[in-house]
């Protein structure tokens, strides 16, 4: 008789829906699983709907009850948006705008943070909590003195008035701040000793070692500046300067309001943001989890 045998059904542990092992799944897990996917649900239904409605005409967004399919997948709704509006130049300023707002804001965060985590001088903690106080104040409040000051220096209706406003963000000081001070005095110390001016030794040793959090901080700026609609909306007032925001608001405006070709241009608006997130995602994990947030 063979020294092993088959087992049994019976005998055989049995398999559970969420893995190969015999336990069965708890009930935190479950309810785990299930939150977990309706709120992906929740984020994910809007996104289809605006992409299959993108290819819909005005007659099938308006059909009752509404068809979840569209008829054809052609791309008339595309070209017709980009002939019939100056999509190019609203999307060249929103480029420009966000490209340069991240720059700043990478560069005026990181050497706000720097003093706040490396440097001692009276009232440094009083400074990062009114810092971190802004946070709490709406951009509604202090529109009407913000717009006063850009337009005594002549930024109104100027892609200058929507890029340097924006630059330094209180929630960008507060997460290198605290990625800084896990960096070793020491080795601040021994730059200095061996000769290194303080901007070399922010340069060359400091930076390098805060790239998770600058990634941060630059993904975040991108996804804000680019869906950015109240401060360009205040400071455009002419049709050069509209960002696609702004100009999709516009459209809404108008007497028949297209929204076939406004559902078009907002899934090219938003497919940019979309494919950075997606790209940059784990690094966004990481340079949250090492500056202290859990």
């Amino acid at each position: 008789m063979s020294a092993t045998r088959t087992l049994t059904t019976a005998e055989r542990p049995a398999r559970t829906w969420t893995s190969l092992s015999p336990k069965s799944p708890k009930v935190s897990d479950v309810l785990r699983v299930v939150i977990l996917v309706g709120g992906a649900l929740a984020c994910l239904i809007p996104l289809l709907w605006m992409f299959l409605g993108s290819f819909k005409s005005q007659s099938e967004l308006a059909a009752r009850p509404p068809s979840f399919l569209p008829d054809s997948w052609g791309l008339d709704n595309y070209t017709e948006a980009l002939s019939r509006f100056n999509f190019v130049q609203y999307l060249t300023n929103s480029v420009i705008v966000t490209v340069a707002a991240t720059v700043l804001t990478v560069v005026i965060n990181a050497m706000a943070a720097y003093a706040l985590a490396k440097y001692n001088f009276r009232g440094k903690n009083v400074l990062f909590l009114l810092t971190l106080a802004t946070i709490m104040i709406p951009l509604q409040v202090i529109l009407i003195p913000v717009y006063q000051v850009v337009a005594s220096l002549g930024l109104v209706n100027t892609l200058w008035g929507m890029i340097i406003p924006a630059a330094a963000t209180p929630t960008g000081v507060f997460l290198l701040r605290q990625y800084m001070l896990s960096i070793p005095d020491e080795l601040i110390e021994a730059a200095r000793v061996d000769g290194s001016g303080e901007f070399r030794t922010f340069v060359r040793i400091v930076l390098p070692l805060c790239t998770p959090a600058l990634a941060v901080v630059a993904i975040f700026s991108v996804m804000w500046r680019w869906s950015d609609f109240l401060w360009p909306l205040v400071v455009a007032q002419s049709e050069s300067v509209y960002t696609l925001p702004v100009a999709l608001a516009r459209f809404n405006a108008e007497l028949t309001v297209p929204f076939n070709l406004i559902l078009a241009m907002g899934v090219v608006s938003t497919i940019p943001v979309l494919v950075i997130f997606l790209i940059f995602q784990r690094q966004i994990a990481t340079g949250i989890a090492n500056t202290g947030i859990k």
